[in-house]
């Protein structure tokens, strides 16, 4: 049995679910978003509650259970709350800024790299090294951290790079004389 499907969604005040057949919408303070769930799933409100339970026994349908209830939990925080991501620079000469809807890096190339920002996703510039991607999509914002930290993965030897905050570069001894 799953055990985070097992149990349901709490609705915050302020926020309206509409579930149509296999779609749920959800509309809050930060926009609107919609997620179509598995034929395997049913999902039903009550008053301040989702509740999502599979239509069968079988394996698959077990398995989009806890997968859907997460997809709908997903919705119901981002549209209230948000979801946010922050990426750190590290190394000399490496910066960023935005400019208008595009961020600007610096990453050492010998040529400067433009992200252009998409629509729904906020980042900002905490300082020339701090990166804070915002947005109601979690999808949405993890895909364009990933993106901006491929441009410069962190190295092993001296750890330059873009990293997630938080993220744990193992550092690899030098050549030795």
């Amino acid at each position: 049995m799953s055990r985070v499907g097992s149990s349901p969604v709490a609705v915050p005040d302020g926020i309206d679910i509409q579930i149509t057949g296999q779609l749920v919408s959800a509309k809050g303070k930060l926009g609107e978003l919609a997620v179509e769930l598995p034929s395997d799933v049913e999902v039903t409100q009550d008053g301040g509650k989702i509740v999502v339970k599979p239509r069968s026994t079988s394996k698959r349908a077990r398995m989009a259970w806890g997968t859907s209830r997460a997809l709908v939990n997903n919705l119901v925080l981002g549209v209230s709350d948000g979801f946010s991501k922050t990426l750190e620079i590290t190394g000399v000469g490496y910066r960023a800024a935005v400019q208008g809807k595009t961020l600007n890096l610096q990453l050492g190339f010998s040529h400067d790299v433009n992200f252009p920002i998409p629509e729904g996703i906020s980042i900002n510039c905490e300082g020339q090294t701090t990166i804070v991607i915002s947005g109601a999509d979690k999808q949405a914002v993890g895909q364009v951290a990933a993106v901006i930290r491929s441009y410069r993965k962190p190295e092993p030897y001296k750890g330059k790079g873009i990293k997630y905050a938080g993220e744990v570069i193992i550092r690899k001894e030098g050549k030795k004389k």
